[in-house]
Parts: C-alpha cells; sequence; structure tokens
C-alpha cells in the first residue's frame, strides 16, 4: 500500500509539473523579456528543465536533486511573473485612447469620456469623446447586449443602462490594446492586456458591430433584465466604482478569470440573489439562455428561441442607419 501511494504521489506531482511547465514556457515566450530570441531561448530552456525532471521522476533518477533544482527555476519564472505591472501609461489604439471615468453628487452621475465616434468603416472612423450627467432616479432599466461573431457557444456580452428620455449609457468589459496589437484569447491569460471599460454611446458600440463590422459579420441581440429601481442602481454604482478604481489603478484582462462575461457576473454581487457561477457564464454565448431559465429576463411569456429572435436588432440598425435615435430604432419591432 505505501508503495502504491508513492508512486501515485510521484505521478500525480508529474502532472502538476507537466501543467506548469506549460504555462511558464507559454508565459515566457508571449510575455517574457526582449528580444523574441530571448523569449524564445527562455521559453524553451523551461520547457526543456521541466520535460527533464519529468525524465527523472519516471525513471527514478536523482529525483530529488532534479525536482529541487526544478522548483527554484520555478520560483524564479514566478519571481520574474510578480514584476509584470499593468499600466495606463502606453500608446493606445484611438478607440481606448480616453479613461472613463465618474463623479457621483447625490443622484447625479456625471460620466466623462463617453465614446462615440464616426464609423464610415469598421477601422475608419473620426473620434469623439463627451460628458454627460445622468439621473439615478430615471434610470429605467437594464439590457444585456450579446455579439456573435463565431457560433452559438461564444459571445462578447455587455450591458446597457436605460434611462427616461430614450437616453442609453452602454458599458462594455473589453482589453485596452496598443498601436500595432491585435487581440489574442491565449495572449489573454499571460498579462498581455489591460482592463478596460468601453462606456460609450449606442450609436458607436452597438452601431459599430450592426453597420460597420464585415470580417467577421457581427449579430447583435438586445434583452431586457427585469430589475428593482434599487437593484439598477446600485448596479450601475459598482460600474461607476469599477470604472474610477480602473482610472487610478490598472488590472490586467483576463481570458477566463477578468474578462467581459465574469466581471458582469462580479459586478452583479451588489445585489442579494445574484446567479451562481456557470459553465454558461464561461461559455458567453449562453448567457441569455442562463438568464432565462432563471427567470432574469423580460420574457413576455414567450419561448426562448421567439425571444431571441425578436431582440436580433441588425436589421433594425441597417434600416435607421447611425441616427439620433438610434437606440429607439434598434429597439422597434422589425
Amino acid at each position: 500500500m505505501i508503495g502504491i501511494a508513492t508512486t501515485t504521489g510521484w505521478l500525480l506531482l508529474a502532472v502538476v509539473i507537466a501543467a506548469t511547465g506549460v504555462w511558464g514556457a507559454l508565459a515566457l515566450s508571449i510575455s517574457g523579456p526582449q528580444p523574441e530570441a530571448l523569449r524564445t531561448l527562455l521559453a524553451a530552456a523551461f520547457a526543456l528543465a521541466s520535460v527533464a525532471v519529468l525524465v527523472a521522476i519516471v525513471l527514478n533518477r536523482r529525483r530529488w536533486r532534479a525536482l529541487s533544482a526544478w522548483l527554484v527555476l520555478f520560483l524564479g519564472v514566478l519571481a520574474w511573473w510578480a514584476t509584470l505591472r499593468p499600466s495606463n501609461d502606453r500608446d493606445w489604439l484611438p478607440n481606448v485612447a480616453r479613461l472613463p471615468w465618474a463623479s457621483v453628487d447625490g443622484n447625479i452621475v456625471t460620466v466623462h469620456n463617453i465614446r462615440n465616434f464616426t464609423y464610415r468603416s469598421e477601422n475608419d472612423f473620426t473620434p469623439a469623446w463627451y460628458d454627460k450627467s445622468y439621473d439615478l432616479s430615471k434610470l429605467e432599466g437594464i439590457d444585456v447586449i450579446a455579439v456573435y461573431w463565431m457560433g452559438p457557444d461564444i459571445a462578447h456580452v455587455f450591458v446597457s443602462f436605460a434611462f427616461a428620455g430614450g437616453d442609453h449609457l452602454a458599458m462594455s468589459i473589453e482589453t485596452r490594446t496598443e498601436k500595432g496589437e491585435g487581440y489574442s484569447t491565449v495572449k489573454g491569460f499571460f498579462r498581455q492586456y489591460e482592463l478596460y471599460y468601453v462606456v460609450a454611446d449606442e450609436r458607436d458600440v452597438i452601431g459599430l458591430r450592426t453597420n460597420y463590422r464585415r470580417d467577421p459579420p457581427e449579430d447583435v441581440y438586445i434583452y431586457r433584465v427585469k430589475s428593482t429601481p434599487e437593484g439598477r442602481q446600485r448596479f450601475f454604482l459598482e460600474y461607476i466604482n469599477q470604472i474610477n478604481s480602473l482610472k487610478d489603478k490598472p488590472e490586467f484582462y483576463n481570458s477566463l478569470t477578468t474578462n467581459c462575461t465574469t466581471n458582469i457576473w462580479v459586478n452583479s454581487r451588489v445585489n442579494p440573489g445574484h446567479l451562481p457561477l456557470s459553465w454558461k457564464l464561461l461559455a458567453s454565448g449562453h448567457v441569455p439562455e442562463y438568464l432565462f431559465e432563471n427567470g432574469r429576463l423580460i420574457d413576455g411569456g414567450l419561448p426562448f428561441s421567439d425571444l431571441q429572435r425578436r431582440a436580433h436588432v441588425n436589421a433594425q440598425a441597417k434600416a435607421s442607419g447611425i441616427v439620433a435615435n438610434f437606440s429607439q430604432r434598434i429597439r422597434q419591432p422589425d
């Protein structure tokens, strides 16, 4: 029995070393020091060291010596990893160049740097930003927007806050990318991007996706969430707290733990009865279905398939164009 337990222990340790070896090699190859040749060399060296200690474990040759040497190396990688720090001071792409922030005076919340670009195509636009004050007592609803471009399982999900008089303020949790930098899901695991809240006019953040994205095209669905006045206000103020926090203390985006969907779920915890974590939050395309199943959407008694068809707004957006009353037009039945 002791022999079996010892063997099992070594096998479990080998699995841990293999997993951390892959993580360390990827971290060094993606986020390691410049130049690229040095990153590649360090990643290869760590990968080879991980393989060497696995061989020592399997062959039962100098296990402890090999393990000790590998642990010293791994601690060195962790020490380097801890030196990576997020920053607000980089050469940002124009669409994320300004950080949103807000001031709160009683019920009046003044939001600064709301994005409202004029697009001629996805990559040809005129930047524009504005400030606007919102009265919390006039916050009438919360919409969840799901954007699909690669099948039913993956979506970009964000929220929009509806105020009396037809005002809508959208907040989309994304990556803050630098000039010359593209998005990669894999890189998103390795401290390559800062976390960014796009605070935008719906003519920008929705209109871009319905009317200008072509490669690939995107389908946009808008669902109204059941909420109370107090719950809406708490949720909105939590978003305000987050954008102000990021202005003072930047954070890294993470493709799994700190992304568009998980952060919405985290922000929702300010309200009692928030939904438990589910695989449908990680497979973000299923978020609307998850909300529907838990009675969190205003559905008019419709089955989800019918509600989903009504929530699709691309046709209305293309028919109306990017007009002043865009938010109202896209919410009209087609």
